[in-house]
């Protein structure tokens, strides 16, 4: 139980950032426009994503797909902005 808490907590939050970064810069529209909304919602999509945490039945599994999704998200999050697929305001 401490192991999937941990894991929903300290991984739970650098995969939000990355989600929510994610749906800021490849949402239709200005990105300007969509930045408060995904904001607003970062607190319930925190709370959503520390709750799969409790979905698997030990806590290495937890941290195993947690971690695995945080990483990949952050290396989506990467390339999106390395290959300009998006163009960010200086």
């Amino acid at each position: 139980m401490w192991s999937r808490s941990l894991a929903a907590v300290l991984l739970g939050f650098p995969l939000s950032v990355a989600l929510v970064g994610l749906c800021v810069l490849l949402g239709p529209g200005a990105g300007g426009t969509r930045t408060l909304p995904m904001l607003l919602l970062f607190f319930p999509i925190w709370v959503g994503v520390m709750s799969l945490a409790f979905m698997f039945r030990t806590g290495l599994r937890a941290w195993a797909w947690m971690g695995g999704a945080t990483l990949l998200s952050f290396t989506l999050l990467y390339l999106v902005k390395a290959f300009g697929l998006v163009s960010l305001p200086a």
